[in-house]
């Protein structure tokens, strides 16, 4: 081989190497022009930062397992990133007094339905009877009422967790208070009419209205308490003490419409028309909550678990686990049934001092009208035990029960937006113990009307009733407010909003529940003995 054919071989073959790509042709250079330089020199040929490490992000990107799509902002606009990187908070406490509202709305309904008894019973159903005769719809008005109250309630609670009626969250909103706006509109209509003539006539259109309210109350309360449970703890803590303000409200705005009103019939049409504007006023601040930053972050927030299931799903819409759901935020579930089943079965029937069934003496007694949630009753007068016990017999009923009651309630609930105690495991502990109340309001001067008492009263003394009403308002109110805020907690992201309805549906089911069990004390009280004397 000579020198040249020796030189050509060592160009061809370095080539590759100092430029990247193959050389097929090489172009004849003068020989020594290709070799590689001495140790220490640097060659015009040598590669730019030769044996160096590719360059990469620190931390690289790949490393998030992000998708392509969210790395590429695909989809995303400034205002989402915005939100995102700067988590806005809740100004002025907006949202927080918008969900209160609708907490008074959830309950307004159906609160100022059943305030104006003198307006439906003697005004209006005063001198009605069936053809029969034997069915006087003043009587019966308020138990009926009652029932078909209670009963859809209850059903479209339930219905609304596994059904949501209409879609998406804005229709049942919006729907539901219509339907209400619309009843409350044909009840001022009618209370304009003169129905002296037909009063069964006005007896059933008064039934269906209010079994349609109940129909459109119970998904509108149920959806709402699933809207509170995609914010914090507090929002939903926040429904609850609106819907404990609801029966205060009322009744302050039927003793305004008695003052304002120069008979029963206008006082009503007043009523009812404030009972309107509370509901568009529900109606408008629906509407406000999308504006809202703090609102609109925490949804994005829902929003974005819900895709990232999808995606965990190659793109098909995930099915809604409920019985995984119930299994996790059970015990939540447990404790809100089991603190408005042990309130219903005491107040205000056995706390009042009579029982539920008692309604057909109703002429006979002094009555009093008591609410709570969505159940009416009509309770008789009770008396101090004590003659010189610093409240009056005339105002004893209203201050120990009633009143002592509602704004013990309504104090427990605001309690729980600053003080999260006792928490989820001993709540359960504490809410089986409030289950002592009963027979400790048994053992005072519980006497069913019209009946005779056998087993022996054993608490005499007016504090100790006192003490019991404020124990069992304070811990009604704030107990059930924690078990409503816990309960979305224990679920994944995506999921709260069904916690927070299945928990909306125990609340009914508690009451509902209750208020079955009060017989059952007044025939414990007039069926069971007891001789031995322990009188406090």
């Amino acid at each position: 081989m000579t020198a040249d054919q020796g030189c050509q071989l060592v160009e061809a073959n370095l080539a590759p190497a100092l430029w990247g790509f193959p050389c097929s042709q090489p172009s004849p250079q003068p020989c020594g022009a290709g070799l590689p330089a001495a140790a220490g020199e640097v060659h015009e040929k040598q590669p730019f930062l030769a044996n160096t490490e590719p360059v990469r992000l620190t931390p690289a990107w790949e490393d998030t397992n992000l998708p392509n799509d969210e790395l590429n902002f695909k989809g995303v606009t400034m205002e989402q990133a915005d939100l995102e990187m700067n988590p806005p908070r809740d100004r002025f406490n907006l949202v927080y007094l918008t969900l209160l509202l609708h907490g008074i709305g959830t309950l307004m309904p159906w609160n100022m339905f059943i305030t104006p008894k003198d307006y439906f019973v003697d005004y209006k159903l005063g001198n009605g009877t069936s053809a029969g005769k034997d069915f006087k719809y003043d009587e019966d008005f308020l138990a009926y009422i009652s029932f078909a109250a209670q009963v859809p309630n209850l059903l479209f609670n339930w219905l609304n967790v596994f059904v949501q009626f209409g879609g998406s969250v804005t229709t049942r909103v919006v729907w539901s208070i219509l339907v209400m706006v619309f009843i409350f509109v044909m009840t001022v209509v009618l209370a304009m009419m003169d129905s002296s003539d037909w009063p069964g006539t006005f007896f059933w259109v008064t039934m269906v209205s209010v079994v349609i309210l109940n129909m459109a109350s119970g998904i509108y309360q149920n959806t709402v308490y699933g809207m509170g449970a995609k914010l914090p703890p507090k929002y939903t803590g926040a429904i609850v003490l609106g819907s404990n303000i609801s029966g205060t409200f009322t009744a302050i705005i039927s003793f305004i419409a008695l003052l304002m009103a120069p008979n029963v019939r206008t006082a009503a049409i007043y009523y009812f028309i404030a009972a309107l504007l509370v509901l568009l006023a529900c109606f408008d601040t629906y509407f406000a909550l999308p504006l809202n930053r703090f609102y609109r972050y925490h949804e994005l927030m829902s929003q974005k678990e819900l895709q990232k299931k999808k995606r965990e799903n190659l793109g098909a819409v995930p099915r809604t686990p409920f019985f995984a759901v119930f299994r996790k935020c059970y015990p939540q579930c447990l404790n809100v049934f089991m603190v408005f089943f042990v309130t219903l079965a005491l107040f205000p029937t056995v706390q009042s001092g009579t029982s539920i069934s008692e309604l057909k003496h109703r002429k006979e007694l002094k009555l009093h009208q008591a609410k709570f949630c969505d159940i009416i009753f009509f309770v008789a007068d009770i008396k101090r035990s004590d003659p010189h016990f610093f409240i009056e017999d005339r105002f004893y009923l209203s201050v120990l029960c009633f009143i002592t009651f509602n704004v013990c309630a309504m104090i427990g609930s605001s309690l729980s937006t600053w003080i999260r105690w006792p928490g989820p495991r001993l709540l359960t502990v504490a809410v089986w113990l409030r289950l002592l109340f009963i027979p400790l309001f048994v053992f005072c001067n519980y006497l069913p009307k019209d009946e005779t008492r056998t087993f022996p009263i054993i608490i005499k003394n007016d504090w100790v009733y006192w003490v019991l009403g404020i124990a069992m308002g304070v811990t009604s109110g704030h107990f059930s407010s924690l078990a409503m805020m816990y309960c979305p907690q224990k679920v994944d992201p995506q999921h709260q909003s069904i916690a927070g309805m299945l928990g909306a549906a125990f609340l009914v089911t508690g009451i509902f529940c209750g208020i079955l069990f009060s017989p059952v004390l007044k025939w414990f009280v007039t069926n069971v003995s007891w001789d031995i004397d322990w009188s406090i």
